[in-house]
């Protein structure tokens, strides 16, 4: 041994044997004695959240002590075991221990130690003596325990410990049974469930390390995300929802609005109005037609509830409303697409919290109605979907088939009928432009179109029943005018010359004579640029192309017969039977 590594040796024990003394000399509570490195620091995980004062030593070769202090002296260590027993904090064999035969500090990592003379202290003398800077020691890693090990420290824990652990299993999708803290076989499907996604051996145990970093992830993402339990006051609901990514924006009846906090764009809608069933059920049309309910989706309705899911590119989201004592309740949660496994953690937890107050119900006046935006494509301050067009059609089947313009339904991603029944195209002519449309529910409309056998006379009056307005209306316009002409303007003998100004909205409906009869149909105007008609022309295809058409694809149509003229408003009630408003989604 050189002069100078005697000098580092000297230097050194004397700082360490200094060290062990001063910490010989404090009293401490050994609460636990563990095993493994792995077990202990887990165990020191927990007891930390309990007591400021947690630390860990090395005892010996191969156990580790989880202990809290230091104390002046034994008096004050076992004053306060003893108070820790009452609380039921600590197991009932802890104990006072002088810290004799503690070793190398293991937890908290990265604290300064306990006794005045300091690691970095030892590495300073190193220095000094050699004029150095001493190699860093690479970190030891915690031992992989084996199933027996991850056994015995699982039976170590405690209820609460156990059922945090349920807890955080159901978090991440693993776990769907009760929270009870017993490990039985759902509880080990769901560890094993959790090891496989984390690419780890699936043997159904957690080991000390994966439950830590487990039960640390699921505190990690409830920090960020804030659950907490809200009782709205205005709405009647208590429910557990993200308050660290929402807060309280507007009353906008029947909805509570609670926008994103930064740029979380999570959106919460807590719903409270007065009704029954059919308020529910009127809710449930309602909710679809607005933007923050995507049309891809599953929907479920009772008689007493309903559920809407939806999504697209831009977010998804949840809505679940039920009746409860005079009244409709329920809740929107709505997210952007990239945040969907940690949101369907929290629609989970939001629905199964969801209370709603009784007694306490969202006037229809509340707010200030100076402040509501009364533009017609907003509801309630939310935004109503829109179509991409709205055009007309006209009931040709008992079972609901429709008539209309190919112009109005091609290249669409979903056809509406009224305002909510989805239909499909089931045959075209795009000679003629003409486009038969199949209900997806079968319907039972109120009239069907009766065709006009013969060739209607020239200078006729006739009438257009369209949806002039597009969607804005809830029933047709009627459109008066007179047949110029019986066949188009380069002679077509399938089409009809109309002298009457109709608009866009008003393409697909039925020309009718003053009987009632379905003379034709009317055309959209022509997009050809270099050749315009004149706004008081229009052409429609004639009954007998339209009969042509119907009977080529099954249908077969009522002729009308003989009758008198009806007054025009029999005639638009007629119309209105028979006629109804087809949509373009896209």
């Amino acid at each position: 041994m050189t002069r100078l590594t005697e000098t580092i040796f000297a230097t050194c024990s004397a700082l360490l044997l200094s060290a062990a003394a001063l910490q010989a000399q404090q009293s401490w509570v050994q609460v636990e004695a563990q095993p493994t490195l792995a077990d202990a620091e887990g165990r020191a995980r927990s007891y930390a959240e309990a007591f400021p004062n947690v630390a860990g030593f090395r005892l010996g070769t191969s156990w580790y002590a989880v202990v809290v202090g230091p104390y002046a002296d034994d008096s004050a260590a076992a004053s306060e075991l003893s108070a820790f027993r009452r609380q039921g904090l600590v197991p009932s064999d802890a104990y006072v221990t002088d810290g004799e035969r503690f070793g190398r500090r293991f937890f908290p990592v990265g604290a300064a130690p306990i006794a005045p003379v300091s690691e970095e202290a030892v590495d300073d003398a190193v220095e000094e003596a050699t004029g150095t800077e001493p190699a860093a020691e690479p970190e030891a890693e915690a031992p992989e325990e084996t199933v027996a090990e991850a056994r015995a420290s699982e039976r170590r824990l405690n209820g609460e410990e156990r059922r945090l652990l349920q807890e955080a299993l159901k978090w991440q999708g693993h776990y769907d049974g009760a929270i009870d803290g017993a490990v039985g076989p759902n509880t080990r499907r769901a560890m094993s469930s959790w090891q496989r996604a984390e690419g780890r051996p699936d043997t159904g145990v957690l080991t000390s390390a994966q439950r830590t970093e487990l039960v640390g992830t699921f505190r990690e993402d409830l920090s960020r995300i804030g659950m907490a339990q809200i009782v709205d006051d205005k709405a009647g609901i208590e429910i557990i929802m993200p308050a660290g990514l929402v807060e309280f924006e507007e009353v906008n009846p029947p909805f509570v609005h609670y926008g994103s906090t930064g740029d979380s764009g999570v959106r919460v809608l807590l719903i409270s109005q007065s009704g029954d069933e059919g308020t529910l059920f009127g809710l449930y049309d309602i909710m679809q037609t607005l933007e923050i309910v995507p049309q891809d989706g599953p929907r479920e309705r009772s008689r007493t509830s309903f559920t809407l899911e939806g999504a697209n590119e831009e977010l998804e989201s949840y809505t679940y409303a039920a009746l409860s004592g005079g009244a409709v309740k329920g809740f929107t949660l709505i997210w952007p697409p990239e945040d969907a496994d940690a949101m369907d953690r929290i629609r989970q937890t939001m629905r199964e919290s969801f209370t709603p107050v009784s007694g306490v119900i969202l006037p229809d006046t509340a707010g200030e109605a100076g402040g509501m935006d009364q533009a017609s494509d907003l509801l309630s301050g939310l935004e109503v979907r829109r179509p991409a067009r709205s055009r007309t059609g006209f009931f040709v089947g008992d079972d609901g088939a429709v008539l209309t313009t190919l112009d109005a339904v091609e290249n669409c991603e979903r056809i509406s009928l009224g305002t909510s029944a989805d239909a499909t195209i089931t045959a075209r002519d795009t000679a003629l432009g003409l486009a038969l449309l199949a209900p997806e529910t079968r319907l039972a409309p109120i009239r069907t179109a009766a065709l006009e056998a013969e060739v209607p006379r020239l200078g006729s009056e006739v009438a257009v029943a369209g949806f002039s307005y597009e969607d804005i209306l809830d029933a047709p316009v009627m459109t008066f005018g007179t047949l110029s002409d019986v066949r188009g303007l380069g002679g077509e003998e399938a089409l009809r010359r109309l002298d009457m100004e109709t608009l866009p909205g008003d393409s697909g409906g039925p020309v009718l004579d003053q009987r009632g009869a379905v003379v034709g149909m009317l055309l959209p105007a022509s997009d050809d640029a270099d050749r315009r008609l004149p706004t008081d022309v229009s052409l429609a295809a004639g009954a007998d192309a339209l009969a042509a058409f119907l009977g080529e694809n099954g249908i077969t149509v009522e002729s009308a017969g003989n009758g008198p003229a009806l007054a025009a408003e029999d005639l638009t009630a007629r119309a209105a039977d028979m006629t109804t408003l087809v949509s373009c989604w896209n």
